[in-house]
């Protein structure tokens, strides 16, 4: 009768560990689900205007690297590369002011209107001076 209460015993013991080892896993593992969505990558899109209406061939980059995209005809531009919460996101076209916008964990959709910039133009042209040709005389 011993050996019964001995074997019974051993399972129960297996049977406590296996249970409590189910119950760890299950509450570690909504923990990670909760922060992975946090860390979730999307993919962006949105659309880039000035005053007069959509901006076509503005460029859009990601911050720090070469990855890229250009607004099309309407302004729009879907990003090629899936981004995270922290991510920043550069805008630019000549003529107009860069901006910088950050990624959080609520944008899909970015609307930007761009805002003008003065643009100084480098060097001068002299047009006093008469040209003259330099032709080699047979």
């Amino acid at each position: 009768m011993q050996t019964q209460t001995l074997t019974q015993r051993k399972k129960y013991k297996t049977f406590g560990f296996v249970a409590v080892l189910m119950m760890t896993l299950f509450t570690f593992n909504s923990s990670f689900g909760q922060t992975a969505e946090a860390t979730q990558e999307r993919t962006i899109t949105g659309v880039v205007s000035n005053e007069d209406g959509p901006l076509p061939g503005t460029s859009v980059t990601l911050d720090g690297t070469r990855v890229g995209a250009l607004t099309d005809d309407e302004g729009k531009f879907t990003f090629p590369k899936k981004l995270k919460t922290g991510d920043v996101l550069v805008f630019s076209y000549l003529g107009y002011e860069t901006q910088k916008i950050s990624i959080t964990d609520k944008t899909n959709f970015i609307t930007l209107e761009l805002t003008p910039d003065m643009v100084e133009m480098i060097g001068a042209v002299d047009t006093n001076k008469p040209y003259k040709s330099k032709r080699k005389k047979n």
